[in-house]
């Protein structure tokens, strides 16, 4: 993962930001439930393609989720689904 690259959950937009200096190159859309959080979406700016946007945001949520270990999490979005699947210590957090 690139150091330049700063995730933090943006939950007034419901949503983890991904940060290349002050740019915002990419985000992770969630919904809330009492016990689940289902990713809806991932979005990376064309011009960070490639540079490890999106496995950043997805890392750093799974790992927020885990930490606080208050809701299981539905990969509804293609992108994180397929993060998970590459990621097999993560599966533990989906629902089953």
């Amino acid at each position: 993962m690139n150091d330049d690259i700063t995730v933090a959950d943006n939950a007034p937009q419901h949503r983890y930001d991904a940060h290349v200096g002050r740019v915002l190159a990419g985000f992770a859309v969630y919904r809330l439930s009492d016990d689940v959080i289902t990713f809806v979406h991932t979005e990376v700016d064309p011009k960070f393609e490639g540079k490890g946007i999106g496995g950043a945001i997805a890392r750093f949520a799974l790992d927020d989720v885990r930490e606080t270990g208050e809701r299981r999490v539905v990969p509804s979005c293609p992108f994180i689904k397929a993060w998970i699947d590459k990621h097999p210590e993560y599966q533990s957090l989906t629902q089953p």
